[in-house]
Formats: structure tokens, C-alpha cells, sequence
């Protein structure tokens, strides 16, 4: 039986797992509309992409997916051109405010798009939640007001250290410090007002982008921030086989370092890249966007069971 404790929040957050039920209605209007098709790809899979900061959780000789990203990807050289999934993704030891070890994600491709066209279309899609939502062209977050009006600003990541850090981006990468300047000083202080998307990562950290084509050392990646939340991470995508492989063995190395698990290469997405046409993809933490609709302090209060109720 559960715990009165347990019953009592689960009650108290039920206007929340509405205002929940309604946003991912909405997901799906807006991407059916635009042509889009929705799409179901397996949870359990041989092999993660790797990335030397997420950790995958093994599951009888395989792995719960960190994302649909793979699986996804062969979709798109199999010729399906414009798809999106809202799923459920697993990643080991994360579990705070802002993180679960079992959340729900957002992510769509599309063919012959940049990371330009995703940051658009992010702008489209959180406006069209609003309007199903009735909350029009500005939400309350705390103490908060986000206008919502387009186009949002757009800033690069080095721009964003220049503003709100205490270093310079280089000697923040220099320092092996970058994760960590960028949570505890840039992100508190990001779409406080508007949402703005962060752009043009390091080429070290962005291990799946498109290198920019006037800069190598900057890849298209973007994140959208609103109230200091980040909510996805998008890209235009890398399409070469042998430089994604290189790529996967310096993650796998770091991971080696950190004397932390190696999963196997994944080599049917490495075979299938090859056929994969120009295109670009992002994924949203839906639990997050909910947290922004229901003006939650916490994911717990948009989630119908956390983990320590199981």
C-alpha cells in the first residue's frame, strides 16, 4: 500500500499532471500539423552512443536508451525525413530538483534543416503549448514573468562566459572547467525574462554537431534556457562516419579515464550514418518544460511517482 505521505503529494500535484497531460497533447497537434511523423523505437538497445558524462544503465546485456538519438538517426538514412518521438530515457545517478534517473523526452528530426531551423522551431512549439495552454504571450515562473513574443535572443557560448562568468571561455576549457562554470554561473541567470537560446559550442562538447563551417573549433549546437532551466540540446548533425568514430573513441577514452564503464561501440549506427542525409535534431526534457507550464519549483511536483516511492 503506498505511503500516506506519498498518497498526500500525489494529490496535491494533481492539477499539475493535468496542466502535464495537456502540454504533451499539444506536442503531438503541433508536430502532426507540420507533418511530422510520430514514431516508436526500441527502449532496450545493444549499444549508447557514447558520451563520456552520461551514464547508461545496463539492462541483461544491453542498455536502457539515454535518448532515442540511434535508433532515430537510422530512421532518417532509412528515408523517413521528418520524425519525432516522446519517450521514455534512463540515465544512471541523476536524480535532484532538476533530474530523474527515468524521464521523458522529446526529439525530432528533420532532413535538409540546420540547428537555425531548430532554435524556429523550438519558438513555434513552446508558443503553440502556450496558446493550447491559454496562458498567450507571457507565463509566470516564481517570481518570474517570461515573455514569450519571437523571435528570442540568441547568444554564443562565448558570449554567455563573457557576460555572466568570472573567465573567459578558454580558460574555463583550459581548466577542465566548462561543465562547471557553465551550471553554477551562466545557467541561474539565463531566460530569466525571455528564453534565449546559447549557441556554438567547443568542438569538445558537442561530440555529435556539425563543426561550423568558418570556425572548426565551434560545432552547431544550441541549448534553449528559460528561468534557468535548460531544456534541450540541439544540432545540425554529423554525417560522417569516420570523423563520429573518432569522436566516439576520444568519449570512450574519457570514459576509460574516468575508470568508468565502456560500452561497446555502436556499429550498425556507425554503418548506417553513412547513408543519413544533411539534417538536424534536438531533444527537450519534457519534464522540465512541464515545470515551466505548471510554474513547479520541482520536477517532483510534475512527476506522478519519483523514485523513492517505488
Amino acid at each position: 500500500m503506498p505511503r500516506a505521505a506519498d498518497t498526500v503529494r500525489q494529490q496535491r500535484i494533481c492539477d499539475n499532471l493535468r496542466t502535464r497531460a495537456r502540454l504533451l497533447s499539444a506536442v503531438r497537434e503541433h508536430f502532426t500539423q507540420e507533418g511530422y511523423l510520430e514514431v516508436e523505437t526500441p527502449v532496450r538497445i545493444p549499444a549508447p552512443l557514447p558520451e563520456a558524462h552520461i551514464d547508461a544503465v545496463s539492462a541483461e546485456g544491453a542498455y536502457l536508451q539515454t535518448s532515442p538519438e540511434s535508433c532515430m538517426k537510422r530512421l532518417l538514412a532509412a528515408g523517413y525525413h521528418r520524425i519525432f518521438q516522446i519517450c521514455r530515457c534512463f540515465r544512471r545517478g541523476e536524480r535532484g530538483s532538476r533530474h530523474l534517473p527515468e524521464f521523458t523526452m522529446l526529439e525530432w528530426y528533420a532532413a535538409g534543416k540546420a540547428y537555425g531551423d531548430l532554435m524556429v522551431r523550438c519558438e513555434a512549439l513552446v508558443c503553440h503549448i502556450a496558446r493550447r495552454l491559454e496562458r498567450g504571450d507571457q507565463i509566470n515562473y516564481g517570481s518570474q514573468r517570461i515573455d514569450l513574443r519571437r523571435p528570442w535572443p540568441r547568444i554564443t557560448i562565448e558570449e554567455a562566459f563573457d557576460r555572466y562568468a568570472d573567465r573567459p571561455l578558454a580558460r574555463a576549457l583550459s581548466e577542465d572547467r566548462f561543465d562547471e562554470v557553465v551550471a553554477l554561473q551562466i545557467e541561474p541567470k539565463l531566460g530569466l525574462d525571455r528564453p534565449v537560446f546559447v549557441c556554438d559550442y567547443p568542438s569538445g562538447h558537442g561530440a555529435l554537431a556539425r563543426p561550423r563551417t568558418d570556425r572548426s573549433d565551434r560545432v552547431e549546437r544550441f541549448e534553449l534556457y528559460i528561468a534557468g532551466l535548460e531544456l534541450c540540446n540541439g544540432f545540425s548533425e554529423l554525417t560522417d562516419p569516420v570523423e563520429q568514430r573518432r569522436r566516439f573513441e576520444q568519449e570512450l577514452d574519457r570514459r576509460r579515464q574516468r575508470k568508468g564503464h565502456v560500452p561497446p561501440m555502436p556499429e550498425r549506427f556507425l554503418s548506417d550514418l553513412a547513408g543519413m542525409p544533411a539534417s538536424a535534431g534536438n531533444a527537450l526534457g519534457l519534464d522540465r518544460l512541464a515545470m515551466i507550464f505548471a510554474d513547479a519549483g520541482s520536477i517532483d511536483e510534475v512527476t506522478a511517482f519519483v523514485p523513492e516511492e517505488l
